[in-house]
């Protein structure tokens, strides 16, 4: 079995600014350079015989032309009045949108199931332990919320597989696909 998503990769500078902001909170698992992502689509476990039908249906979002990014904002994912995850934001395109819809219909076309929650887009920084302090997550959130990239362009998008390991996932390339 294969653990599948879809992502657009962040360029090795955009990638070493975020690394600079990875740091001042304790209870934070910082996430490596190499695996920060913006994720289009979660699959989850896939056979390799779907996992392959899926990357051949990929291709038809190729194609679609390059469009830019933009990194605006940090925030906290939760549940439970708990929050787990640290992420930089992501300003939502038509474009962006557009592919994402994309990877998600690949998906359905192959008969894998997907998540229903809204799409919103942003690069995981970290992962938070349960007794990270919610105060000093707020006081973190406060010092980077300024974040503001310039605009960032993407040509490329690509299906990963992951392992979850004891550290966070590890993810390997599959296959790219040009825009």
């Amino acid at each position: 079995m294969l653990r599948l998503f879809t992502a657009l990769s962040i360029p090795d500078d955009v990638a070493d600014t975020l690394k600079r902001r990875q740091s001042g909170l304790p209870g934070a698992k910082w996430r490596p350079t190499e695996a920060l992502h913006i994720t289009l689509a979660f699959y989850g476990e896939t056979d390799e015989r779907t996992a392959d039908d899926l990357a051949s249906e990929l291709t038809r979002a190729e194609g679609s032309g390059a469009f830019e990014i933009v990194l605006n904002g940090v925030g906290a994912f939760g549940d439970d009045h708990r929050n787990h995850t640290i992420w930089a934001g992501v300003e939502a395109t038509e474009r962006l949108n557009v592919l994402a819809g994309r990877c998600r219909s690949a998906a359905e076309r192959v008969g894998l199931k997907m998540e229903t929650r809204v799409y919103r887009p942003h690069v995981t920084l970290a992962y938070l332990k349960p007794q990270t302090d919610p105060a000093r997550i707020a006081a973190w959130m406060a010092g980077h919320n300024l974040l503001k990239s310039p605009p960032i362009r993407m040509d490329r998008f690509a299906l990963y597989s992951s392992v979850l390991t004891g550290d966070g996932s590890t993810y390997a390339l599959e296959r790219e696909y040009l825009l």
